[in-house]
């Protein structure tokens, strides 16, 4: 179907890329192969030392839709920033240069946002691919947040995981700049910028098609980089809950002793926040960590109005922790907060 105005609407593709020579080929060749036409990809080289900006220079040289620049930066924020500074189009989308598009991923996602306006960002489903096979732990994030975007409910459980996919999304211009677009240098950047994405209350669109091959090796940044190790997610999440979910006027609790739990209190400790500490190992409750005592499940029963963030990770405990908070008619997002 068409939509009134949808070839005239210019899509920026941003791809920071580094030392990806092995894949780099199949992801040009791929936004190549789109169904939608009118974009430009612009590549930025963040220091290769294989070759391939060379492979992105013979496409480039071929194809004036593909830009190449190189960066003076370190790092993919810096070479996302430069990326963006070059982009000129309507619609903001990105792309990593070791993945693969679908043949339809813009034109599904340009239709979408054109139908929806302002305030919206398209997502599409993902599906991982390894020569080997992929991990069972890849495999439960794929389910998860295909799950959630199928029905664009991602914001709902933002503080587990990062819930919208880095390299499958777009958005209009507008709206990417209202949520401060890559400019804030802040790792891991994908997820804050989700986290942003949510402050500025943008709308997921339902998306129940897979857009986005997402390739899975040893030495991908998100498995090797300190920047995506969990204490820089602990923090994000921490921190954007802070500003953006916390009423400070409710008591809080923590639930959980595990590491998780442990780095959540002692950055509550660190910044003077009151909270109760909950757990459910007999052997912990009734003990003092960090200056705080650990107390039962019950004693939330003794808390008016309580807002509680779970570092639970069992999910037969995670089941329990819910069939309680519903018990007691604590809602998501509101009352209780998964950050596993």
């Amino acid at each position: 179907m068409y939509i009134r105005g949808m070839q005239q609407s210019l899509v920026s593709i941003v791809i920071p890329f580094k030392n990806t020579s092995a894949f780099i080929a199949e992801c040009v060749e791929s936004i190549l192969n789109q169904t939608y036409t009118h974009w430009e990809a612009i590549f930025i080289n963040d220091h290769s030392t294989d070759n391939s900006k060379a492979i992105v220079a013979t496409y480039a040289k071929n194809d004036s839709r593909i830009k190449l620049y190189d960066t003076n930066g370190h790092g993919i924020i810096d070479a996302l920033q430069l990326a963006y500074s070059y982009s000129k189009g309507t619609f903001i989308s990105r792309m990593d240069s070791d993945d693969i598009m679908t043949t339809n991923r813009i034109e599904i996602m340009v239709k979408s946002l054109l139908r929806s306006g302002l305030g919206h960002i398209a997502i599409g489903q993902v599906k991982y691919f390894k020569k080997e096979g992929i991990s069972e732990g890849y495999a439960k994030y794929e389910r998860w947040i295909n799950k959630l975007t199928a029905t664009g409910s991602n914001f709902t459980e933002i503080y587990k995981e990062c819930v919208i996919p880095s390299p499958c999304w777009m958005t209009y211009r507008e709206d990417f700049e209202k949520a401060e677009a890559f400019r804030p240098n802040r790792y891991p950047e994908d997820y804050d910028l989700t986290f942003r994405f949510y402050a500025q209350k943008l709308v997921c669109i339902p998306c129940k098609t897979v857009l986005h091959l997402w390739r899975d090796y040893a030495s991908r940044t998100s498995r090797t980089h300190e920047h995506y190790s969990q204490n820089y997610f602990l923090d994000i999440k921490l921190d954007y809950f802070l500003k953006l979910d916390y009423d400070s006027s409710r008591p809080l609790t923590v639930w959980g002793a595990g590491f998780k739990g442990k780095s959540i209190a002692k950055q509550l400790k660190s910044k003077s926040i009151p909270f109760y500490w909950i757990c459910d190992n007999p052997k912990k409750i009734g003990k003092e960590i960090y200056g705080c005592t650990l107390r039962s499940f019950d004693y939330l029963k003794d808390l008016m109005s309580p807002q509680s963030i779970v570092t639970v990770a069992n999910e037969d405990a995670q089941q329990e922790i819910k069939a309680y908070f519903n018990s007691q008619d604590m809602s998501p997002m509101t009352d209780y907060f998964f950050f596993c």
